[in-house]
């Protein structure tokens, strides 16, 4: 399958299941109303039973004061992102290998379920995996440092120079590992999906895919940059409302709910793009037509083998 089919198949899938654009701005309204009521409500009463006055409080203090609510909301809404995120991507996984079915909040609700804690195991390795790798290059930035400084010390055009060509190369490296993580990222999260395995081998089979076939590589690169072209064209698109005075600020919050909905559109065309790809080149391959070779026919074998038993007698 080319690129141009994939992508012209990830969206007609989700216009298949266009209900999953739904449920994820449930999911924003939900996490909005949350944060109200979970840290915007018990905040304000605290402020009201215990009379704290808000002109002598520093920033500091509404930290200390914000930071227990919020480490539980955010491990809530962390947690239902998960469970949302798995419904939606196992829906897109079904409707892959069933090119007839439908969307219904039972068969979300059953994908998410099956995917849950596989997809909670799944986030957490990468996690760990980003973040070793951000403490690799925390270290191998500050040998730079030192090293810049030393020959600093010594020559300040030569740590110039080395200060720029070392920051090219660790911004280089780092891009490139980036991009890297996420393409392994998406594709394990297919494997995951579609095979149904553990996290830790759906993140090797998806390395090992990507290695064999690095056009798939290529064809996140190119999604990936559509994605961040597409959201910032929608963001230089509603920067003049934030010219406007009084009006501005409501024009903007359907723009911005607009946006929102069709950037959520956009992100699930582009995962069902990656997994209809990984889906049609390693899952179900177009079966190769040999070559048909020419095959003798019973009558002309029959009477080859009857002139060699029998040669004809000189006369």
């Amino acid at each position: 399958m080319g690129y141009i089919e994939a992508i012209k198949e990830g969206f007609r899938l989700v216009n298949r299941v266009w209900q999953l654009v739904l449920i994820q701005l449930s999911m924003m309204f939900i996490s909005g109303i949350g944060f109200f009521v979970f840290v915007g409500i018990p905040l304000a009463v605290a402020f009201i039973l215990f009379s704290i006055d808000l002109t002598g409080i520093t920033e500091k203090d509404i930290f200390q004061l914000l930071k227990e609510p919020s480490e539980i909301y955010f491990l809530a809404v962390i947690t239902f992102s998960i469970y949302v995120f798995g419904g939606s991507v196992g829906v897109i996984g079904r409707a892959i290998e069933n090119k007839t079915l439908k969307f219904s909040m039972h068969l979300f609700f059953a994908e998410a379920k099956r995917l849950f804690l596989p997809m909670l195991s799944f986030t957490t390795l990468v996690g760990i995996i980003l973040i070793a790798v951000a403490f690799v290059f925390g270290i191998l930035g500050g040998g730079v440092v030192a090293l810049v400084s030393f020959v600093k010390s010594q020559d300040s055009t030569l740590a110039l120079f080395l200060s720029l060509f070392f920051s090219l190369i660790l911004i280089l490296f780092l891009l490139t590992l980036f991009l890297g993580i996420l393409s392994i990222t998406i594709y394990g999260t297919a494997v995951l999906c579609i095979k149904g395995i553990g996290s830790l081998k759906s993140l090797k089979d998806a390395f090992q895919y990507i290695m064999k076939r690095p056009q798939a590589f290529w064809l996140y690169l190119i999604l990936f940059g559509g994605y961040i072209l597409i959201s910032f064209i929608l963001v230089l698109l509603g920067y003049p409302f934030k010219l406007i005075p009084v009006i501005g600020a409501i024009l903007s919050f359907p723009y911005q709910l607009i946006s929102y909905v069709f950037q959520t559109y956009v992100g699930l065309a582009i995962i069902a793009t990656i997994f209809t790809y990984y889906y049609s080149t390693e899952i179900h391959r177009e079966p190769v037509v040999e070559p048909s070779t020419p095959k003798a026919h019973p009558t002309d074998e029959k009477s080859q083998s009857s002139a060699s038993n029998n040669p004809t007698q000189p006369a």
